[in-house]
């Protein structure tokens, strides 16, 4: 086989995928042949000037989720509270000015470095979950036909991690049906673009459910409670930590959602054995 160049993405990056030229070996042979591959791009957020915080995320939606970010991170509860929102996204730079930024203690707008998955890079969090992250109360029922049905529709949506198998997927649900979906690199971006969306369109979320397709970590059940999302199902596992979070804050968490099987983990009066889609 003749050494061929590497061949620069022919989509934009400001996209969820980019088409690469790879060489792939099929058991007997190497074949060039074209992939689609996941886009990652830092998103820099500044307020008033000053950097705040530094996002690794797949460049969709971001407005979205930049006011999704700022309400789980405590700086802003509704979407009126964001005076500006500009965005360079070829240059990965969100400018923002905030009402009533004088209210916010410089600690919180130290700078820091977000990454795409877990690790110390989310550590900083804590400091503000007393205060943002509410207790859910919903009186909202699924049955296990739902929960399947839920999980299997954003399965069929979710054609970018189909191609890529490098995005996580969320999405804002009614019993019945997906209303809302949002992909991302990084799980909690996911869910911080479904919370933005239903900051800035003024979504009530009282019988409302989110389906998610990765494990289920304590970043992921405190943003789920800061949304006021009472259901989560996933069809990845939980840790011990997020399912003690998911306890005390009103959430019932529903895992390894695969096939004919399904796990409840915590609050299971939400989750009853039959009924219908509606």
């Amino acid at each position: 086989m003749q050494d061929e160049p590497d061949k620069a993405p022919r989509e934009s990056a400001l996209s969820s995928t980019t088409t690469w030229t790879i060489h792939r070996y099929n058991g007997t042979e190497i074949i060039p042949q074209e992939d689609t591959i996941a886009t990652e791009a830092p998103l820099t957020i500044r307020i008033d000037g000053e950097e705040f915080a530094t996002l690794v995320y797949t460049p969709t939606d971001t407005e979205d989720l930049v006011a999704g970010f700022l309400a789980s991170e405590g700086l802003i509860r509704f979407i009126d509270q964001i005076e500006s929102l500009t965005l360079e996204e070829e240059r990965g730079f969100a400018h923002v000015k905030l009402r009533n930024l004088h209210q916010l203690s410089q600690k919180m707008v130290s700078k820091r470095f977000i990454g795409s998955c877990c690790g110390k890079s989310r550590q900083f969090y804590f400091h503000n979950d007393a205060r943002t992250a509410k207790t859910v109360r919903t009186p909202l029922q699924l049955t296990i036909a739902q929960c399947f049905h839920l999980m299997n529709q954003l399965q069929e949506q979710s054609a970018d991690f189909k191609a890529t198998g490098g995005l996580h997927n969320a999405a804002l649900c009614t019993g019945s049906e997906l209303l809302l979906g949002r992909a991302d690199i990084g799980r909690h971006n996911a869910l911080d673009k479904i919370y933005g969306y239903l900051l800035r369109q003024r979504v009530s979320v009282r019988d409302k459910v989110i389906a998610f397709s990765g494990r289920v970590s304590s970043e992921v059940v405190l943003k789920v409670a800061k949304i006021g999302v009472g259901i989560l199902l996933s069809k990845s596992a939980p840790t011990d930590l997020a399912l003690r979070l998911a306890h005390d804050l009103g959430i019932t968490v529903v895992g390894f959602i695969r096939r004919d099987q399904l796990t409840i983990y915590t609050h299971p009066e939400r989750i009853m054995e039959c009924g219908n889609l509606s």
